[in-house]
């Protein structure tokens, strides 16, 4: 079943691989007989779902889980069950990629205006002028 990332967007199950593996920790026998962790590995340099910038955007956000031939890779172990672990990796990759398909804002450097910089020098002279009178007042010798 693909995931549902956003309205616009959808990851088909073509880009998608589900490993079953044991989980490590604490859980008794249960952790020695059962392979109730999950890994999923999506593939991010072959899908098509995604435009090249938010691609790239994800390769940034992933960081770790980026593996060398381009595929994110998530394991989900906390539950004790197959089917919340899968639920919990999936959600956990749609929420990167809802991450990355935010544009960031464009950063348009503004030059401070002139009753700012007046307002600044005004308070720095406050300031000085309170130190000022902090200072000891050295005797008439």
């Amino acid at each position: 079943m693909p995931i549902h990332v956003s309205r616009q967007v959808e990851i088909p199950d073509a880009d998608l691989a589900v490993t079953f593996i044991r989980a490590s920790g604490p859980g008794g026998q249960n952790v020695n007989k059962v392979a109730s962790a999950v890994q999923l590995r999506f593939d991010l340099a072959g899908t098509a779902a995604l435009a090249p910038r938010v691609k790239e955007r994800l390769r940034a956000l992933a960081g770790q889980r980026l593996s060398s031939d381009g595929a994110i890779l998530i394991q989900a172990r906390s539950h004790r069950s197959q089917g919340d672990n899968r639920r919990e990796a999936e959600e956990r990759l749609a929420g990167l990629v809802r991450l990355a398909l935010v544009e960031p804002k464009v950063r348009r450097a503004t030059k401070p205006t002139r009753a700012s910089q007046e307002r600044r020098l005004a308070s720095k002279a406050r300031a000085q002028r309170t130190k000022r009178l902090r200072n000891w007042v050295g005797r008439d010798d």
